[in-house]
């Protein structure tokens, strides 16, 4: 089950100033109706992510299993969109203590932070390891030289069968990954042509490495299911969560300069979600001067560090807490504690932290900072399914109100380019021009 209460984002409740008018979201209607068109006939194409949850997985799974009878660890080699959405999935619904009691034991090999590959280095048997290396692309500069070292490191520990000891998940067709596994017979997985990394955490991105970890990818896909079903029916504003979601973002950043939109969790476990969130709303649409600036925040942590912010700083956020309503493990305060703190006596530590929650949305609307809650009744592969789709949605359905491409990130391959310039890459000859032009060390500071 997931409830979204946005009672907190309307004007009603904080105010013209910050808060959304209902005439406002209604006005939308017709936008909506066009757009939900839209969105169904791009199915085939843009939203292919929507079809997704429909997949057939069984031979996944099968493979899945294979891996986790033959192997001890399993590391996966990717960044971005080929880790975020598996670090989520793992991270959600997967005890914390994963790694020390149970196995295959899981790593993520995503930055070329030689201390952060050493270190997982030092806690795997390589001849016990199996990696997935992620890149749709297969070009990816992290992924291809984190994946140079491990073949390297392969080839001297088990000799002919270090093939055994890869799976590749890729584009269909083509890229350096496809054709080195086809020549070398390693198993290869599809990425779809139509889903782009951020969007690809259903497919054997995120789902393969979940099966490999005894992650129910049923209930998965089922809850992703039962969220297209809802967003494909549904076209008023009010009873779409996803447009939902879009409209109450869009209009706090677009008419209350909202330019922030704050993420805050109230589970350790999800954690992670936010990353994917950063990741998906960020790169989706932040193009042409426009969308919000997506940040990380944890309950109660984040009480103790970015609340006074929140409410007395720049008036430009929008927050979105995510609240669990039943847990399977819960501590209770004992009676027998010093007098004055025993008003903490009797009461268990899921509770204060749904108190805090409470005491922290009340702090906000004193402040009239818009805030929605979502409300999960557990962490369940179901209702993580419902969560991950539900924003996909919210994303795909905010780039019409942008008028945007969601899909692409220009912006990000430049960055890419200059540095396969500086690789030495070839064929970047003149973006190596255009960086020394540009990039100047003139004014500097040195301190030993």
């Amino acid at each position: 089950m997931i409830r979204i209460d946005y009672t907190n984002v309307m004007a009603e409740t904080i105010g013209e100033r910050d808060g959304i008018l209902r005439e406002e979201l209604l006005s939308f209607r017709h936008f909506v109706l066009e757009t939900h068109a839209l969105i169904q006939k791009e199915k085939e194409k843009k939203f292919y992510f929507a079809k997704l949850p429909y997949q057939d997985v069984e031979d996944l799974k099968i493979l899945a299993e294979e891996i986790r009878s033959k192997f001890e660890y399993f590391v996966l080699i990717g960044i971005g969109g080929s880790s975020l959405g598996t670090e989520m999935l793992f991270e959600s619904l997967k005890d914390l203590n994963h790694n020390i009691f149970d196995k295959p034991k899981f790593f993520i090999m995503d930055n070329v932070d030689p201390d952060k590959i050493n270190s997982i280095l030092e806690r795997i048997d390589i001849e016990k390891t199996c990696f997935n290396v992620i890149s749709k692309s297969g070009t990816t500069v992290e992924t291809i030289a984190n994946f140079g070292i491990i073949l390297k490191i392969l080839k001297e520990k088990v000799g002919d069968r270090w093939n055994e000891h890869l799976i590749f998940t890729t584009d269909p067709e083509k890229g350096f990954l496809r054709e080195f596994g086809r020549e070398n017979n390693i198993k290869t997985l599809d990425i779809p042509k139509n889903v782009g990394g951020r969007f690809s955490v259903l497919t054997p991105v995120g789902i393969f490495p979940a099966a490999v970890m005894g992650i129910d990818v049923d209930q998965i896909l089922e809850g992703a299911k039962k969220m297209d079903l809802i967003c494909s029916v549904e076209e008023h504003v009010e009873h779409n969560p996803a447009y939902l979601i879009a409209l109450t973002h869009y209009i706090a950043n677009m008419r209350r300069g909202k330019s922030i939109s704050v993420m805050m969790p109230y589970s350790e476990k999800l954690s992670s979600f936010v990353d994917w969130y950063r990741q998906l709303w960020a790169e989706s649409l932040g193009k042409d001067g426009l969308g919000q600036t997506p940040v990380k925040a944890l309950g109660t942590v984040d009480q103790h560090s970015q609340i006074q912010l929140y409410r007395d700083g720049l008036r430009d956020k929008i927050v979105t807490f995510i609240q669990i309503e039943k847990r399977d493990i819960d501590f209770k305060i004992p009676e027998d504690i010093p007098e004055s703190i025993h008003y903490l006596s009797g009461h268990t530590l899921h509770e204060i932290l749904n108190k805090e929650l409470l005491g922290t949305k009340a702090a906000l609307i004193k402040s009239k900072v818009p805030n929605i809650t979502i409300t999960l009744d557990k962490i369940t592969p179901y209702n993580v399914g419902m969560l991950i789709y539900l924003y996909e949605m919210a994303t795909g359905f905010s780039g019409y109100l942008y008028k945007i491409n969601p899909f692409d990130q220009p912006a990000v391959e430049e960055g890419k380019n200059f540095t396969y310039a500086l690789m030495g890459r070839e064929g970047y000859s003149q973006k190596l021009e255009e960086f020394e032009e540009l990039y100047k060390e003139k004014y500097k500071i040195e301190i030993q």
